[in-house]
């Protein structure tokens, strides 16, 4: 074992506006059930102007916290995993602090970024604290805003994508079965090209012009490269987080992916045939929540049961970069 730790609570928020399909239709001018057809995806949910990435995080945030009974015990450290930042300064981390009435607290508050994969990475961050004895309790969100980077004018982006916020506490355990068992990650930045989004940084300035601000500000991929080259990657992170455990693919009991797209979904699950059902599906009512999709569908799945006191869990997923990750826990 990597790092022996539980998960104490976690919590989920999407937004109050659902966005159907058949609404992108009719907006769209399509026929009713295209996009439905065409993207596996019956709806989604879209944030209103008053429910901020920090916002949202928030709110799964108390909910993680309510259900670990932490109650006067603050987290030791929070980290904020989100694949597109409220604003580039300061952290979303800080602003989430704020909105849990700790802002005065002085708790360690940060983030970190690899896109999909962020909450993946920040658990793993968590894990290597509470490993060497520095964090005992950690406070981990995600909150994805992806219809901020929509164009309006393509149907592919505008379908596939939903919003929401999700959020996990774990904690040191006297339980020597439970924690990280494996993790592995890797990076190709020669596709770094097939998924952008240029602006809120500092590669597009104020000089260049509305415009430019603009169409940077659109998020932009190569779906069928992004496709190509994620699938790629995933066994071989995935043969090497499980050497690492020590266990074989038939001993996982669950597998909560990234939930990028119906066909990125259906690719998992083949990769974990003849028991595909092992690996969680809620893509047609959440969409690509960005970096809240993982754990979104680890929250759904710890509700329902799907993941129990004991069972071998495989987090999965790929990013832009391209990068892929694959971590086991017990739970």
């Amino acid at each position: 074992m990597i790092s022996n730790f539980a998960l104490a609570g976690w919590g989920s928020y999407r937004p109050q506006r659902r966005l159907s399909s058949l609404d992108l239709d009719k907006e769209q001018g399509f026929t009713p059930g295209w996009t439905e057809r065409q993207f596996g995806i019956a709806v989604r949910h879209v944030a209103n102007g008053d429910e901020t990435t920090s916002v949202m995080a928030a709110i799964a945030a108390r909910e993680a916290l309510s259900q670990a009974g932490w109650g006067e015990k603050r987290p030791d450290v929070i980290i904020g995993g989100c694949g597109v930042m409220e604003q580039p300064i300061p952290s979303t981390a800080a602003l989430v602090q704020h909105h849990l009435g700790l802002g005065s607290s002085g708790v360690p508050s940060f983030d970190v970024n690899q896109t999909c994969l962020s909450f993946v990475t920040a658990l793993d961050i968590a894990a290597m604290g509470i490993a060497c004895g520095r964090w005992k309790r950690v406070l981990l969100f995600a909150s994805d805003i992806a219809s901020a980077g929509l164009n309006p004018n393509d149907p592919k982006t505008r379908a596939i994508f939903g919003d929401g916020a999700a959020a996990l506490a774990i904690e040191a355990s006297d339980d020597q079965q439970q924690g990280l068992y494996g993790s592995a990650s890797a990076t190709y930045g020669a596709h770094h090209g097939l998924a952008q989004l240029r602006a809120g940084g500092t590669r597009l300035r104020l000089e260049e012009g509305f415009e430019a601000l603009k169409a940077g500000a659109y998020f932009k991929m190569d779906a069928f490269g992004i496709f190509k080259a994620s699938a790629k990657t995933l066994p071989g992170v995935i043969d090497k987080a499980l050497k690492q455990a020590n266990i074989t693919r038939d001993e996982l009991n669950c597998v909560v992916c990234h939930q990028a797209s119906a066909p990125g979904v259906e690719h998992v699950r083949r990769l974990f045939a003849p028991r595909s059902e092992r690996v969680i599906n809620i893509f047609a009512t959440t969409g690509n929540q960005i970096a809240a999709s993982i754990p979104t569908v680890l929250a759904h799945a710890l509700t329902t049961g799907a993941v129990k006191r004991g069972d071998y869990l495989l987090l999965l997923g790929t990013a832009a970069g391209i990068s892929a990750s694959a971590m086991v826990l017990r739970v």
